[in-house]
């Protein structure tokens, strides 16, 4: 599968990344100017592909500095959709084997923390893998990394400060760092799961992320994820869920976000 994606990828003639951004609900912002693109991800990935209501599949190549391009996935399959873990890991690997040393991505989430505010923008320090799923399970290729890999510091510390540092340099509210619950979805948790998630530790819930970092630390990546809080979770507020909500929220948050992701992908740190 990987080497269909890397030959499809070389059909593009395009120049190898330095860095992966991955965009989640609503947040597919533009950063720039694309260097290349927008293709289509099915046209790279080796697999159908197809997306969730609201969410783009596209892929652009920026240069937000000389010699230091940065892929951007617009978009994200899910496992609710019907996808292995594999196949949600198959962009970070094919980023990768490319070249790139950092992932970077974004997501939306419901707060489990009762300080969290819809809008809030959250460093994720580290995450619950709920799923029932993990991206290494099997016999991976010679040399992918270990079987068993370490995931201290799995959310890299050094890339949180300095998504702290341009947030302040951008006068945008200070970031808050918390757990991730990372969950299989497609439905939304019960007031129950949510007393459970809080008393684990979680401060977001939501169903990405989690597998792409597994996959990525595996690989050597370093990773930082960025949550917006859409809404407070199940049984927080009393009110109903729904994914309308969410992409508004994303909306709304949008021009925060890019501003942030492109002041983040122009500094040399990011993938130094």
């Amino acid at each position: 599968m990987l080497e269909e994606g890397l030959a499809r990828w070389r059909g593009l003639g395009w120049p190898a990344p330095a860095a992966l951004v991955v965009s989640g609900s609503g947040l597919a912002v533009d950063l720039g100017t694309p260097a290349h693109g927008p293709v289509p991800l099915a046209e790279i990935a080796p697999f159908p592909l197809r997306a969730v209501v609201g969410h783009t599949l596209e892929a652009e190549l920026l240069l937000p500095a000389p010699g230091r391009p940065v892929l951007y996935c617009r978009g994200r399959i899910h496992t609710y959709q019907g996808y292995g873990a594999n196949q949600v890991a198959f962009f970070v690997r094919l980023g990768r084997k490319l070249g790139a040393a950092t992932v970077l991505q974004t997501n939306a989430a419901g707060g489990l923390n009762p300080s969290y505010r819809p809008g809030d923008l959250v460093l994720i320090a580290d995450h619950l893998n709920l799923t029932g799923l993990n991206p290494l399970r099997g016999e991976l290729p010679d040399g992918w990394g270990p079987q068993f890999p370490d995931m201290v510091d799995a959310y890299d510390p050094a890339l949180r400060a300095l998504a702290r540092e341009h947030a302040d340099r951008l006068g945008l509210p200070a970031l808050a760092e918390g757990v991730y619950a990372g969950l299989a979805g497609p439905s939304y948790e019960t007031p129950a799961e949510v007393r459970m998630l809080r008393t684990l530790g979680a401060d977001l819930g939501g169903m990405s992320t989690v597998l792409e970092v597994i996959a990525a630390r595996h690989l050597g990546m370093r990773c930082l994820a960025l949550s917006l809080v859409t809404n407070p979770a199940a049984g927080v507020t009393g009110k109903p869920l729904d994914h309308e909500e969410v992409l508004a929220a994303g909306r709304a948050a949008a021009g925060r976000v890019a501003r942030l992701l492109a002041s983040l992908i122009a500094d040399p740190r990011l993938t130094g």
